[in-house]
């Protein structure tokens, strides 16, 4: 069936900060298997990992070390992705860092500025270098990963400040171009046992159920199910929305 307002499938490009591991990795495989061309942008190691595992999709990469911090380099990476494919449709922002868990009077304003860097502005360069060429196609889906964590989390208080911004962002982003085509949107996720989470807990705590209805953990590929349905053509009317993917309410 086709939706009415969907546009037709195309193999579109993709662009994934973060997308040497964890979510971010998963958003870019989810995406390659579903036909898109697919760029990885990050400053870790594995980003040609990835890379060889979206070409065995049969979709082509296009590897990006690039520190998202670094204006100058995020508008330069989004420029060889047009380079490469003469285009850029979908910009997936999962680049971010934890920052220090410890209490308030120990964080300093130097990691303040570090996490923010990072979280937001990353998120908010992406974002600008990437919307312009959308606009000129009448086409393009964004999604942003943001955090429970926004609502308060007393020992992680420049990463809950930064999501925060991250969800006031989607917001006011998704409200300026639909008109025009171009939806904004973010995901949720839970506790995802990925390499930002694993290292801060035991192996005992891990291996018992958390406090949520689905009574598990999740998996950054169910994540990147959401993302890359917010990402596709079958999306035609959800935009500045924040998508929960908790396994429970709240």
């Amino acid at each position: 069936m086709m939706l009415r307002f969907a546009a037709p499938f195309e193999r579109r490009v993709a662009l994934v900060t973060g997308g040497a591991r964890g979510i971010g990795r998963a958003c870019a495989l989810r995406l390659a298997q579903a036909g898109r061309d697919v760029a990885v942008l990050d400053v870790g190691t594995g980003i040609a990992d990835v890379c060889r595992e979206i070409e065995a999709t049969g979709q082509s990469a296009l590897s990006l070390p690039v520190d998202v911090r670094d204006e100058a380099a995020v508008h330069a990476a989004v420029a060889e992705v047009i380079a490469r494919w003469g285009r850029l449709d979908i910009l997936v922002c999962c680049a971010g860092v934890l920052g220090k868990e410890q209490d308030f009077s120990l964080q300093s304003a130097a990691e303040f500025d570090r996490v923010m860097q990072i979280n937001v502005y990353g998120v908010y360069y992406a974002h600008q270098a990437a919307i312009p060429h959308m606009l000129a196609r009448g086409w393009g889906r964004c999604v942003s990963i943001t955090s429970g964590a926004r609502l308060g989390s007393a020992q992680l208080v420049p990463y809950s400040t930064s999501k925060g911004a991250v969800h006031a962002m989607v917001s006011a982003l998704g409200n300026a171009y639909p008109k025009q085509g171009v939806l904004v949107n973010g995901v949720e996720p839970g506790r995802a046992l990925t390499e930002m989470v694993v290292p801060r807990f035991s192996a005992e705590f891990l291996a018992d159920p958390p406090n949520t209805p689905i009574g598990r953990y999740s998996d950054a590929d169910e994540v990147a199910e959401v993302v890359e349905f917010l990402c596709s053509e079958r999306n035609t009317y959800t935009t500045g929305s924040v998508w929960s993917c908790k396994g429970g309410a709240g």
